[in-house]
């Protein structure tokens, strides 16, 4: 303990051990920037290693059914413009990614894909109507649709806008999950089935 207590009074000690140990510092420094300078072919293991790590498994999700259809667009906000007959079947409010079909059970899920483009969806409304007849099977909310469509959705005239005139496009669709509610599974049937009710 004398010795301890010694060294602390030792004024040229003291100093020489602040050197001791800045020259410490410096030299621990040195070896980490030498270490940031390393060859381009440790860095390139390094971060080979460390992406593979980061980089988790894609998941799949499963089809249940794979098809291809007209699809139209719509916005049912409940605000009686453009056709809108009022709020969406499911209950829930008009909102990107709400689309209609005319026969499928209300929350199913699934994807469609439009030149490349894809767009994820659940079915929360009915429709279209008439359409439907003539086979168009889904009404894609009009936000995707300016998306898909290379469009703008205009919010005051509910409206798709500076897409070519496109009202109807072509899509591949793929059904991931059933909804619960009421619907028929399988191939989108016309309004006029009533699969709708089922």
């Amino acid at each position: 303990m004398n010795t301890l207590f010694g060294l602390r009074n030792n004024r040229k000690l003291t100093a020489l051990t602040a050197v001791a140990g800045a020259a410490f510092i410096g030299v621990s420094a040195f070896g980490a920037t030498a270490a940031s300078a390393a060859p381009a072919s440790e860095t390139a293991i390094t971060t080979a290693h460390t992406s593979q790590v980061a980089q988790a498994p894609e998941i799949k999700e499963q089809a249940l059914l794979r098809g291809s259809t007209k699809g139209s667009y719509f916005w049912d906000d409940a605000s009686g413009r453009q056709g809108d007959t009022g709020m969406p079947a499911i209950g829930k409010p008009m909102q990107k990614g709400l689309f209609s079909s005319p026969s499928w059970p209300l929350g199913t899920e699934g994807y469609v894909v439009y030149k490349g483009k894809k767009a994820k969806f659940f079915i929360g409304d009915r429709g279209p109507g008439i359409p439907s007849e003539r086979g168009v099977m889904l009404d894609i909310d009009g936000k995707t649709f300016a998306e898909l469509t290379g469009g703008k959705w205009n919010t005051n005239t509910l409206t798709v806008e500076s897409n070519g005139g496109a009202g109807h496009i072509e899509i591949d669709y793929v059904v991931t999950k059933w909804g619960d509610g009421p619907g028929a599974k399988g191939a989108p049937l016309p309004f006029s089935s009533g699969a709708w009710r089922s």
